[in-house]
């Protein structure tokens, strides 16, 4: 666990090239995961949705404080939280550490399909922007003209013909569309791909200059609505969820008003968790001891403003009504919200349009950064087919990069379906996430017992680590209750793919490997003999977790229903 010489790095591995600024510039594209849920949530919830962003944005922020401490014992390694939490498991069972870096990886690489999805959205409607109601109803007259008989929608989709252009597989379980939308997403995440390609100092370098206008477009969403007359009070009362989601009437405290609740609390720590990518760069720090708390933390800040501010602006401007606009739900109309609540005519419109079409791009950027980070250090560690840990010769793992973006050309044809197939990705990729959370939230008590002795360049307070620990558990409650919010398959869909790494582990592990683990693995856990992985000082207590875990989801699974 000892650090590795400045002296350079060895042919095939990542570079030490930046400073936590740079990881926190590359980080910035978090606050940008507002975008994706912040209608669906208030959509669902209702009201109390700007609560739901505040508390699980302070959830985040406590939780990374054990984030910050695990990473700091492993200087040498990329990748993120999901990879320092496999290494206090690995004694424990060769086949939980693993999962902890498969279910990471599922969650984070998604947001390069759905944020494609978004992007393509808003620049699908500069290139055809909706038809006038004059437009509309000239055409209706014209169809009549000839015998025929349209309505407003037949004649929308008749003026809009790129949007309605394209063609579709049905494979049972899902849908795949190839449409102008997945064409404009795809070119979005090639050129994600591109600035990638350069290394992690380039991508830094980008990020910087795309991601401070990005926060500051955040911050002036955040706060000019309070100055200007566009922030209404009214708007959070009464404090009560919706009856049913996506339809104005006000519900109450029961089961069915708590599983809404607590869908949305599930939903939103895939965005508010988000930016403990921050350290997924620690083996690409030039000092990684100081670097890697001070990049989480002060990305935590950023988040911790953002995601409280923004919502309670949008909600305060919008009202219930607004928020369950059928654009505002689908994300589309973010932009045009947002405008109109800064006070903007057109010209102000299209330069949100602009700055939310950079926010996803930005987001894209972040998340293929962090995602094939974790698959390369997998591939490094073991876990993960070998192929992955290839690195080109400006230190980006291309291998991890390809795989990222095949994986989720297939998830972006699902998601261009429409916005049921949107919702479903998210919630079982968020499945994934919170199985990650609760993995290495409870790596960190075991890391205290196992290497209680390893010298910590960041050692949380007990109390955070306790809470860190208790967060774990409702945050399996979240899951077990909030995924069939989202789609009634959510929760056992998350559940099969991240047991898809059982059959990948274990060719990697036993015949690709021959039952050995990388020496290289071996060595950054101080470990000599490959054949002993270490003394079990934590005893049954992790698997006793483990079972307290998958209880919790069952049973809150049972109890909460619509």
């Amino acid at each position: 666990m000892s650090a590795e010489t400045m002296s350079g790095p060895a042919k095939g591995e990542l570079v030490r090239a930046i400073d936590w600024r740079g990881a926190f510039w590359v980080a910035s594209g978090v606050p940008a995961l507002v975008l994706f849920s912040i209608g669906g949530i208030a959509g669902t919830v209702g009201i109390p949705a700007f609560a739901i962003w505040a508390v699980s944005m302070v959830m985040g922020f406590i939780q990374s404080f054990t984030y910050a401490e695990i990473a700091g014992l492993f200087p040498n390694k990329s990748g993120g939280a999901s990879v320092y939490g496999a290494a206090a498991w690995l004694k424990y069972g060769k086949f939980i550490a693993p999962l902890s870096v498969w279910c990471n990886w599922f969650a984070w690489t998604p947001v390069l399909s759905l944020g494609s999805a978004i992007a393509a959205g808003y620049i699908l409607g500069i290139m055809e922007p909706a038809p006038a109601a004059e437009a509309i109803a000239a055409k209706i007259a014209e169809a009549a003209a000839t015998g025929t008989v349209l309505d407003d929608a037949g004649a929308t989709a008749a003026l809009m013909p790129l949007h309605n252009w394209g063609f579709t597989f049905d494979l049972h379980f899902f849908i795949l569309s190839f449409n102008w939308t997945f064409v404009i997403g795809a070119v979005l995440m090639l050129i994600a791909f591109a600035i990638q390609h350069r290394g992690i100092l380039g991508t830094a370098k980008v990020q910087t200059v795309v991601g401070l206008i990005i926060v500051l477009t955040l911050l002036i969403v955040g706060v000019v609505p309070f100055f200007n007359g566009n922030f209404y009070a009214s708007n959070f009362s009464p404090f009560v969820p919706l009856a049913a989601p996506y339809a104005p009437e006000p519900g109450s405290w029961n089961i069915a008003g708590w599983t809404l609740i607590l869908g949305g609390m599930f939903i939103a720590a895939w965005s508010t968790y988000g930016f403990e990518t921050a350290i997924c760069y620690t083996s690409e720090f030039k000092n990684p001891e100081t670097d890697t708390f001070k990049a989480i933390f002060y990305s935590g800040l950023l988040c911790l403003v953002l995601f409280i501010l923004v919502p309670i602006t949008f909600q305060g401007y919008l009202g219930l009504n607004g928020m369950l606009d059928g654009g505002i739900v689908a994300g589309t109309g973010v932009a045009d919200a947002m405008a109109r609540m800064v006070g903007g005519g057109h010209f102000m419109n299209v330069i949100f349009v602009f700055l939310m079409i950079a926010s996803l791009i930005l987001i894209i950027i972040t998340a293929m950064a962090g995602s094939s980070r974790t698959l390369y250090q997998g591939s490094v560690d073991g876990w993960l087919p070998k192929f992955l840990s290839h690195v080109n010769h400006n230190g980006a793992p291309t291998g991890a990069m390809w795989t990222d973006l095949g994986v989720n050309l297939v998830l972006l044809s699902i998601a261009a379906t429409d916005a049921t197939a949107y919702y479903w990705i998210l919630a079982v990729s968020n499945c994934g996430y919170i199985i990650f959370n609760f993995l290495n939230l409870n790596a960190g008590w075991i890391h205290r017992i196992d290497a209680g002795h390893v010298r910590r360049p960041f050692k949380a307070p007990t109390i955070i680590l306790a809470a860190g620990t208790i967060l774990a558990f409702v945050n399996a409650m979240f899951m077990g209750a909030g995924a069939k919010v989202w789609n009634p398959t959510a929760l056992w869909s998350g559940i099969v793919v991240a047991a898809l790494i059982i059959p990948v582990f274990w060719y990697r592990h036993y015949v690709t490997d021959k039952g050995q683990f990388p020496a290289r693995m071996l060595e950054d856990l101080g470990l000599k003999d490959a054949g002993h992985l270490g003394e079990r000082k934590a005893g049954m207590l992790p698997y006793i977790t483990l079972i307290a875990g998958v209880a919790v989801v069952l049973v809150s699974n049972w109890i909460f229903t619509l």
